[in-house]
């Protein structure tokens, strides 16, 4: 009798979670709850977990339509990635609380540090002891920090020389593994600890009354990080000889980009690089180093150490067994980690195969809205293989270890209904990334077709912002009819790189548009800080109605390619060239039309313009700086009009109406008509929705300031292409 009462009341609990529509019924997820409870608001569950674990166990009930799942305010210590493998029958939405954030967190809290000096901090982690626990990234009251490096940060080494050896483990005299040895020279002797060849700190943080402070070994190999045109190549330091000389080992570069004396590098992970604020160190014997910044107190500082790289899988089995109808909501998730494996990374332009903190593949109707990522080792969001109608809205995702959302696979599967398509990214803050791998890419989609990249700012990558297309060349490409608009796309590449673009294209994209997009402030290390970038094979491409400024190399440029339409953009006062065009072929390009070109410095036409095949028309050129002639590489503007090119266009004042103030309205409508251009509306580009919204997309005065030196500084070394 006591068995039936249970049953029947555990029935009325239940029946209880369900709405009063009798459709959708509800669970509910607290800080307070157990995984062994019943998942009621009286009785609520632990995790996402135990949520999709209630879910699965209900889906056969034919009375519920869908799943709400309730994520009470609150920090929830998620230490394992949320998978989802199972086919679902019913929708299910996660949902965090408008009351207060819902924070999924993926490592741990430190206990609070002990002060070795005024300028030097430490914290005992004994899980690294106990169990070999490792990590990479730390996150002191929400903010990351870098473990310490030389040169410091935003600062790099050069190098003399580099060869490349036989792995001969006789030649060192120790046991280096590695399909090869590069030999690197740098200009100036590092200085690293025993693993390499003085377990002492810095002397610029030791306590002079006890002479220098002796720490432990640093956990794992000194780590260096090798910045070579698009590309980073990381590798553990294996041995440093007594003239300095370095040795790495690994997988044979790529002979197109390989590593050589217009490289540059920097090394971390050593204690004697341990001297400026916000560096850090985990040694082997568990304590854990840091050099506070301005402000810190021991008090008033939480660290956080990530634990797990995934926060959410979502994989299907197949496109017959897909994952489908899953909706998270207002959670936010951050704390994750990476781990450099032993031979290091390769170099992969766009950082490409590094993965990311939420991956999706063989799914259908997957949707993130109102959701944040953020403190992560690896990148964002990944639609992978078989992905269809999935969205990603009104998303924050930011301090990025690598990129913001890829779209595709980096290969073609024999099956094209296993290509993704129809994939949404609209209206998110896409910033801070490639803080781990700097190639990273801000939204990239490889091959996959129909995809809408609308309305997001993008900001503060070292490389590209939006990258479209995979295929390198004429050769069949999957990635058509992608639009890429009102997009708000700047302060990109920090002279750290070369060879990016705002907006980067590649293949056959016939059917795409990127269009109505703002793009400004790119700045790479050598060639190649262009706004609009049409790499290898781009064709059928309409890029139109963009406003383009304050670039490096150009505001377009297009390596080869073939009939792509560049339409009534807005071209101005980039700082070393205004346009630029590469490979002849005998073929038509691209049409340029209908464009307004203003400078100020620097000159109008780069590498190949007046010889690339391409029709210009319809245009407007203007330098406001009366010492620089306008000319098309050497050829007057007469002479160029002779060769049939600009027949219809102007040397003309656009008359903006504020420079000063980026305010790229033109006011001379005359000029306008004769030209057949229409005036957008580039205010709509970027971000739309609430004050607060619009306004959490701006950068720092702070940062703005320093790109705009760093642009300044570099400026003055006059530091020349290739």
């Amino acid at each position: 009798m006591k068995t039936r009462v249970f049953l029947i009341t555990l029935a009325l609990t239940l029946v209880h979670s369900i709405c009063t529509a009798g459709s959708v019924y509800k669970l509910y997820v607290s800080t307070k709850g157990s995984d062994s409870n019943p998942g009621t608001g009286k009785q609520p569950l632990a995790s996402l977990q135990g949520a999709l674990a209630r879910v699965i166990a209900l889906q056969g009930d034919d009375k519920i339509e869908k799943f709400v799942v309730d994520v009470d305010a609150g920090e929830y210590q998620s230490l394992d990635a949320l998978v989802i493998n199972h086919t679902l029958d019913k929708p299910i939405e996660f949902r965090g609380s408008s009351s207060g954030q819902s924070v999924m967190c993926g490592g741990m809290k430190t206990a609070q540090f002990s002060v070795v000096n005024e300028k030097l901090w430490r914290v005992s982690i004994p899980e690294v002891v106990r169990y070999g626990f490792r990590f990479e990234q730390i996150y002191i009251n929400g903010e990351r920090r870098f473990r310490a490096q030389t040169p410091n940060r935003g600062e790099f080494a050069s190098i003399t020389n580099v060869k490349e050896i036989a792995v001969d483990s006789t030649n060192l005299g120790r046991d280096i593994k590695g399909w090869e040895v590069l030999c690197i020279t740098p200009k100036e002797k590092l200085h690293f600890g025993n693993k390499c060849r003085t377990k002492y700190i810095g002397e610029s943080i030791a306590d002079p009354s006890q002479g220098k402070l002796k720490i432990g070994e640093a956990m794992g190999q000194p780590l260096l990080s090798f910045y070579h045109k698009w590309d980073v190549t990381r590798r553990p330091l294996q041995h440093v000889d007594t003239c300095g000389i370095m040795y790495v080992s690994g997988v044979e570069p790529h002979p197109w980009n390989n590593i050589n004396t217009r490289s540059r590098f920097v090394a971390e992970n050593d204690a004697n690089f341990m001297d400026a604020a916000g560096e850090w160190i985990l040694c082997e014997d568990g304590w854990l180093y840091y050099i506070p910044c301005e402000g810190e107190t021991v008090e008033n500082v939480t660290c956080k150490i990530p634990v797990t790289e995934q926060f959410i899988q979502i994989n299907g089995n197949s496109m017959e067994s897909m994952v489908e109808n899953v909706t998270f909501s207002n959670l936010h998730f951050e704390c994750a980690s990476y781990i450099t494996p032993f031979n290091g990374n390769t170099q992969m332009q766009a950082a490409a195969g590094i993965g990311t903190v939420v991956e999706v593949n063989f799914a259908r109707n997957i949707n993130f809205t109102d959701c944040s990522f953020a403190h992560t080792g690896l990148g964002g969001i990944w639609f992978k293989r078989g992905c269809s109608e999935c969205s990603v809205q009104r998303c924050h995702i930011y301090d990025l270890g690598a990129s913001g959302v890829k779209i595709g696979e980096t290969f073609i599967r024999d099956n094209h209904d296993e290509i993704t398509r129809n994939i949404t990214i609209d209206n998110n803050i896409i910033q801070h990334g490639g803080m781990v791998f700097p190639s990273a890419v801000g939204v990239t989609i490889f091959n996959a077709s129909d995809n809408k990249i609308t309305h997001n700012d993008i900001a503060d990558f070292r490389y590209t912002g939006v990258s479209v297309g995979w295929v390198w060349g004429y050769s069949f490409s999957p990635s058509k009819r992608n639009i890429i608009e009102y997009n708000h796309i700047h302060h990109l590449g920090w002279a750290q790189l070369s060879d990016m673009g705002g907006v980067y294209t590649l293949g056959s994209s016939e059917g795409t548009s990127i269009s109505n997009n703002v793009l400004h402030h790119i700045y790479s290390l050598y060639y190649g800080g262009w706004g609009l970038y049409n790499d290898e094979g781009s064709s059928g491409i309409r890029l139109e109605n963009n406003l383009v400024y304050n670039c490096k190399s150009g505001g377009y440029h297009q390596h080869y390619g073939k009939e792509n339409i560049i339409k009534n953009n807005i071209f101005a006062n980039q700082i070393r060239t205004q346009l630029e065009a590469s490979r002849i072929e005998q073929h038509l390009s691209f049409n340029f039309t209908n464009n307004i070109v203003y400078y100020n410095s620097g000159s109008l036409c780069g590498i190949n313009w007046k010889n690339v095949g391409h029709k210009s028309d319809y245009n407007c050129y203007y330098c406001t700086n009366a010492s620089e002639k306008i000319d098309f590489q050497g050829l007057s503007f007469s002479e160029w009009q002779h060769k049939g090119q600009d027949t219809h266009s102007f040397i003309e004042d656009p008359i903006f109406t504020d420079i000063q103030a980026e305010n790229f309205t033109p006011k001379n409508k005359e000029l306008l008509k004769k030209i057949g251009f229409r005036m957008f509306d580039y205010s709509k580009a970027g971000v739309y929705g609430s004050k607060k919204w619009k306004q959490k997309a701006e950068l720092s005065n702070e940062m703005k300031a320093a790109f705009d030196k760093l642009v300044k500084d570099y400026e003055e070394q006059n530091i020349t292409d290739w």
